[in-house]
């Protein structure tokens, strides 16, 4: 399978009824209606969240100086052009293209045009350039006759290697874990989600601080210009050591202020599990279809977009089962092979409403070119976070584009699974049932008249409890079932 191929293979279905169409750079109109005097009334938070995204879409040929002052009507920025290079370690040269076609899908969702995709099959990485000297003069050629500026490496390189390959190819390097914070950057909304982000990129930056020329090896003396030492360790202390120690005062700053948002989430958390309400997680890999199964299963109207990483911001929903009990559904970020250690650490309080969830619907892509290989990257996260003890229910998704025999082949791996569309609304009846199995049942089993009056407990227990039978006598209502233990002693007064 070629690049084209997989890359092809890599997006499914969304392609076809996805809210942006690339095509033609207009909103379908899935999105947005037209009906009333004002269209955005009639859009979703999701939809205008989308509206607002691609507000300023790139677009290809068009230069960011301006040569008229007409052209300040035109505010798409130019696609960055970039060449893509991996280094082929392990596995099939289908694993190969399939890495190398998520690369491309990441390096087109920052906001650039993929040019070229080369690979190098190697033992190892080289330590000082990551690809060989040879392939360094052949990618060098390829950045000179395609106009690239920028060339993308499919791995986290030290920053010797990518200073060393700035330095051969005369264009910027970036490599896996810059491009995935570039698009985190991007997508976050929340006040949390970017002290997150910014928190990440500073951990990177920190160790790839460097300058040209050696303009960050000065030293800063009493008297500097712009009094770049006053406030600094004193004289003899270079631009790169003031710059690392900003650093490091602004990552301060952002974990205490993550610390305080943490807070927050806690208690929130804290006053589900006092009303007893069981939480569901939604976790998987990243495009799986996470967001269009929340708004499948509780009309929670998320942004929707066929874009890696286009939630970063949890979304928490109150639903009931079948038989009325009250639980709550998240949408958590999504996982990639290889997630920045950088991104975990600072999104690890967001992760844990994933460790402390009652049961994680492990959400899969079935017409992915590698959907087993999603299931352990997603699986190996988990591992990270503390949540690889919490149940788990495996949601088969978009099977209305998936092979039969990839689905067939899914099932025998993960017997405790569910096959669905979010997109056509096949299966989510079997996956409501599902989760209504998996949910923590009360452990206490009660029988209890109670008075008329007392209508508030049988609320309480059709949201918090089960009711297995219910009879209305003339002396009161007789119901039994099974309860959490706080509510079973207040039944204990009417028990019979």
């Amino acid at each position: 399978m070629g690049l084209a191929e997989a890359l092809a293979a890599t997006r499914g279905w969304d392609d076809d009824d996805a809210e942006w169409d690339s095509a033609d750079g207009d909103l379908t109109d899935d999105v947005v209606s037209v009906d009333g005097p004002d269209p955005e009334e009639d859009l979703t938070a999701g939809a205008q969240e989308l509206a607002e995204r691609h507000a300023l879409r790139r677009v290809s040929g068009l230069r960011t100086e301006l040569e008229d002052i007409t052209e300040v009507e035109y505010r798409e920025l130019r696609l960055e052009k970039v060449v893509l290079v991996g280094v082929w370690t392990e596995g099939t040269v289908t694993d190969a293209d399939n890495s190398m076609a998520e690369l491309a899908l990441l390096a087109e969702t920052a906001g650039s045009e993929v040019l070229e995709a080369v690979y190098q099959r190697r033992s190892k990485p080289d330590p000082a350039t990551y690809i060989g000297r040879g392939k360094v003069d052949a990618i060098r050629e390829i950045v000179q006759a395609t106009g690239a500026d920028t060339v993308i490496l499919d791995g986290e390189l030290a920053p010797s290697q990518l200073r060393n390959l700035e330095d051969r190819l005369g264009v910027k390097a970036v490599d896996r874990t810059a491009l995935i914070l570039d698009i985190f950057a991007q997508h976050a909304k929340s006040k949390e989600g970017q002290a997150q982000v910014e928190l990440a990129q500073l951990s990177y930056m920190k160790q790839r601080l460097r300058g040209w020329g050696g303009n960050l090896s000065r030293q800063a003396g009493g008297r500097v210009a712009s009094g770049a030492g006053i406030g600094g360790r004193g004289p003899g202390e270079t631009k790169i050591e003031t710059d690392r120690r900003r650093i490091n005062t602004r990552i301060a700053r952002l974990r205490r202020e993550l610390k305080e948002m943490k807070g927050t989430r806690d208690t929130k958390r804290a006053e589900r599990r006092r009303n007893h309400i069981p939480s569901v997680a939604i976790a998987g890999y990243t495009n799986a279809g996470k967001s269009s199964l929340l708004n499948r299963l509780t009309d929670a109207g998320v942004l929707i977009e066929d874009a890696l990483f286009a939630t970063l911001d949890p979304t928490t929903r109150r639903t009931t089962t079948g038989d009325g009990r009250v639980f709550t559904m998240t949408d958590t970020v999504g996982f990639v092979r290889h997630l920045p250690h950088q991104l975990v650490e600072a999104f690890r309080s967001t992760l844990e409403e994933v460790g402390d969830a009652d049961l994680i619907l492990h959400v899969v892509d079935g017409s992915h070119p590698d959907p087993e290989g999603q299931l352990a990257a997603v699986r190996e996260v988990l591992a990270d976070i503390d949540a690889g003890k919490v149940p788990e229910l495996v949601v088969i998704n978009k099977a209305d584009a998936a092979d039969p025999l990839v689905i067939g082949r899914l099932r025998s791996r993960e017997p405790h699974s569910v096959v669905v569309s979010a997109r056509t609304g096949e299966g989510i009846p079997e996956l409501m049932e599902a989760i209504e199995k998996d949910l923590p049942r009360p452990g206490v089993v009660f029988e209890a008249l109670l008075p008329y009056e007392r209508g508030d407990l049988i609320n309480r227990l059709h949201q918090e409890g089960e009711i297995a039978a219910m009879e209305h006598t003339a002396d009161g209502t007789r119901i039994s079932g099974r309860a959490h233990a706080d509510l079973a002693g207040e039944l204990a007064a009417y028990s019979v």
